[in-house]
């Protein structure tokens, strides 16, 4: 594993800084936007891991940021859960962020997603997600069954799971496009389960985080713009892995949620 720091930092621990997670699968492009934005609009304290999954030349100067910018190069490609968890390692923020290099800025989302975390009960947070148009996205879902994908399939639903109003909610689980973690909570949990080369980690690892008493937030004060790039609908190798995942996931928490309960109790059920 090969790095280059695009920045010198020398910084210690420090409990206000937000580790920000970007890994980039051949989108150097998206990564270059997302830093312009955090650049031009995030005044949180923060750090950048920047994970190259593939080989590719960045469109950027990586020591023109003000933030510290870590460059990791794998070797080898490597699946979701791996490079995150291999960020985490070498972060120094108090609250570690993973954020999918398409997501775009237009303002400062920290404040707000720091603020749904200081409530001890919370294990983590992430702001709404508007799409390009200002539709609003479902990152924060129900818990999926057999059912509930096969209706989607069929139906080709694309209605939101929850309501979304002023208030923040506590959904099962938020996507993994952009999430928030006291550094803590995701020591504790073991970060993603690396047994999920892509997809279905965020849905375990919330369910994993429900089942230690701690909540999913998710911040509606804050907000993000996701502009898609889904390719499991059109790559076979995507739409296998999906598959995949979603086996694992049902097999395993089936046989746990028999023996243990539901994860616990919806409010308002």
């Amino acid at each position: 594993m090969n790095e280059r720091l695009g920045h010198p930092s020398g910084l210690a621990a420090d409990p206000t800084r937000v580790s920000i997670s970007v890994v980039s699968h051949g989108h150097a492009g998206l990564v270059a936007s997302l830093l312009a934005d955090i650049a031009d609009r995030i005044r949180t304290p923060i750090e950048v891991i920047l994970t190259m999954n593939l080989p590719e030349a960045l469109p950027f100067d990586p020591a023109r940021f003000a933030f510290p910018l870590r460059i990791v190069e794998n070797p080898a490609p490597r699946g979701f859960a791996a490079n995150q968890n291999a960020a985490f390692r070498v972060s120094r923020g108090g609250f570690y962020c993973v954020l999918n290099p398409d997501i775009r800025i237009e303002r400062d989302p920290f404040p707000e997603l720091l603020k749904c975390l200081r409530d001890p009960a919370a294990g983590v947070a992430a702001p709404l997600i508007r799409s390009p148009a200002g539709a609003i996205e479902d990152n924060a879902r129900r818990f999926p069954t057999p059912l509930s994908i096969l209706r989607k399939a069929l139906l080709r639903r694309t209605e939101v799971d929850y309501p979304i109003g002023d208030e923040s909610i506590h959904p099962d689980w938020v996507a993994g496009m952009f999430m928030v973690f006291p550094r803590e909570v995701f020591r504790a949990l073991g970060g993603f389960d690396e047994r999920y080369f892509l997809y279905y980690e965020d849905v375990n690892l919330c369910a994993r985080l429900m089942l230690a008493g701690k909540q999913v937030v998710l911040c509606t004060a804050a907000f993000a713009v996701h502009d898609a790039r889904r390719q499991s609908q059109s790559s076979l190798r995507y739409m296998r892995w999906h598959l995949s995942s979603m086996t694992r996931y049902f097999v395993f928490w089936a046989a746990r949620l028999a023996w243990r309960g539901t994860p616990r109790k919806r409010r308002g059920d």
